[in-house]
């Protein structure tokens, strides 16, 4: 078991891959988790290590070792187009961003930043309120105020998304969702109940799925699913995640005949997801086997039963870890200041799909 920090998951690794000699593990979570996971299966080659559903850069960027596996995309990644679509469907020019002050939070940011700075964004500042933050009050007056700036991005996560944004409207009223925008946290971990409710219309981050994507593909995945485990929400990238982790482990072992000295190298390249369609419908893994993954900005809306939930609203087709050319192994890893926001083409800019109903259509996001 884990509980998101490096200490605790050191130690559990140790005790799953020394102790109880296991040959894989399948995780972690969380982003700083990965880090120090990655950092262990460099001194540890002979073990193979499939990322659950972390989303830092470091572990198949910077550190990249070549016993890390990794089904699905960065946090970065997962933020493709989101910048994109506020600054042509709200008209956003300048934004301020806040976010969880950990890998997971900087790399999550840093993708947001990356496209709304390359489509000619600027972020005027960026705040970084600590882990497990109960009092968002003084990091909130830390963000200029509204009139100052056309946005906000959030990355904070977990139980802080919601104080986060009470802590805000305390300071300046209620809030009104085309001034707010989100990672994966606005709608997935509960936040459909907890956060959504006060920002109805606002756009979101993805998680590499599309929920209510009507491809066949999708409904497929789905459909498996709901018959093993009818309570867990399939479009859920936490669920997502683990399930593709597990299905590369389950082919990879197949392809090696049961034999761990030859899993590695028979880890499949390619993966069939639910949620993808370029290239067939496949994942590619990249040469530091990273997924290379499409993306789905998302919006919040109100349900025809009163619910909120997401719709769908664009299509970013092959994702990849570098976020064309932005993020490099000599790179830095995100962090407070990394990336820096600069003006950039990047390959999907001005080439996003427009998303109706789950379907994709061959008009472009303006």
């Amino acid at each position: 078991c884990g509980d998101d920090t490096p200490p605790t998951a050191i130690k559990e690794t140790r005790r799953l891959m020394e102790q109880l000699k296991a040959d894989v593990m399948i995780g972690p979570l969380s982003g700083d988790e990965a880090v120090v996971v990655a950092n262990y299966a460099k001194s540890h080659p002979t073990k193979t290590f499939i990322i659950g559903t972390a989303g830092s850069q470091d572990p198949t960027l910077q550190i990249a070792p070549k016993n890390v596996f990794r089904y699905h995309g960065d946090g970065a990644q997962w933020n493709a187009g989101l910048g994109e679509i506020v600054y042509k469907k709200l008209g956003w020019r300048k934004a301020a961003i806040i976010m969880d002050d950990y890998s997971f939070g900087w790399t999550s940011g840093a993708g947001i930043i990356a496209d709304f700075c390359a489509i000619g964004g600027q972020i005027t500042k960026r705040v970084f309120p600590p882990l497990n933050t109960t009092d968002y009050a003084s990091y909130v007056r830390q963000l200029p105020a509204p009139g100052s700036v056309d946005g906000y991005f959030w990355v904070v996560g977990g139980t802080g998304t919601g104080a986060s944004l009470t802590a805000f409207e305390q300071a300046y009223g209620k809030l009104d969702p085309k001034q707010h925008a989100g990672n994966l946290f606005f709608a997935f971990l509960g936040a459909d109940k907890v956060v959504a409710p006060k920002v109805v219309g606002a756009y979101v981050g993805g998680f590499g799925t599309a929920p209510g994507l009507q491809t066949k593909q999708a409904k497929a995945y789905e459909a498996v699913l709901k018959k093993s485990y009818p309570d867990l929400p399939a479009p859920d990238g936490f669920v997502y995640n683990y399930y593709n982790a597990a299905w590369g482990f389950v082919r990879g072992l197949g392809a090696a005949g049961g034999d761990l000295s030859k899993l590695q190298a028979s880890m499949p390249k390619t993966s069939k997801s639910g949620y993808e369609v370029s290239d067939g419908g496949l994942v590619k893994l990249d040469g530091n086997r990273q997924a290379i993954q499409d993306q789905y900005p998302l919006q919040l809306v109100k349900n025809a039963d009163g619910s909120i939930g997401t719709t769908v609203v664009g299509y970013v087709p092959n994702v990849d870890q570098a976020f064309g050319g932005l993020f490099k192994r000599t790179s830095p890893a995100p962090g407070r200041t990394q990336p820096a926001c600069l003006k950039k083409g990047l390959p999907w800019q001005g080439k996003i799909q427009e998303v109706k109903n789950g379907v994709i259509q061959k008009s472009l996001v303006k």
